[in-house]
Parts: structure tokens; C-alpha cells; sequence
């Protein structure tokens, strides 16, 4: 069962990063490091961290507090991008670099 999500899991972050990349950034995963960020990318001086999850999945505040530090840290924005029923996929903007 572990396997089979964590398969799942990867699987929504290399669509991720395809997305991602399409869009011209230069992305990178932290493959299975239990860190609050699943992909780096940066793009035109910017950086961005990525939380993804997929289906009843849920980021819990305690994983959202540390993705906003880990944004002020790298001077970054920070997302947590969900794959809702179907594949939809829905974006939501957790922290925004100043300036």
C-alpha cells in the first residue's frame, strides 16, 4: 500500500515538473525527503517551491508553516499545487517574495 502511494505521489510530481518546465523553469525534485518542498524551480531570477499533493490528501498547517519559512528563506514564492477528481489541477499561492 506504502508503495503504491508513494508511486501515486511521484507520479503527480513529475507531471508537476513537466508542467513545470513547459512553462520555461528549471525545476528540481527533493525526491522523498519529507521536506514541506517537492520541487524547486526557479525561472527569470525567481524561485518557486512546490507542495504537491493529489486526491483526499490535505497539507497540514504544521507542513504549511514550514513551507512559507522555507519561502523566506530561499526568497521565494511558494505554492501547493492539489490534483483534485479527474486530474484537475488547482494552485493555490501560499507566500509571495517582496518587491
Amino acid at each position: 500500500m506504502v508503495n503504491r502511494l508513494y508511486n501515486r505521489g511521484r507520479a503527480k510530481e513529475y507531471r508537476c515538473m513537466e508542467i513545470l518546465r513547459g512553462e520555461g523553469w528549471v525545476v528540481g525534485r527533493s525526491a522523498a525527503s519529507h521536506s514541506p518542498v517537492d520541487l524547486f524551480a526557479a525561472k527569470d531570477g525567481k524561485v518557486l517551491l512546490v507542495q504537491v499533493k493529489s486526491g483526499k490528501a490535505r497539507i497540514k498547517s504544521e507542513e504549511l508553516r514550514e513551507l512559507v519559512k522555507w519561502a523566506e528563506a530561499f526568497n521565494a514564492d511558494a505554492e501547493v499545487w492539489h490534483f483534485k477528481e479527474r486530474g484537475n489541477l488547482q494552485k493555490r499561492r501560499v507566500s509571495r517574495t517582496k518587491g
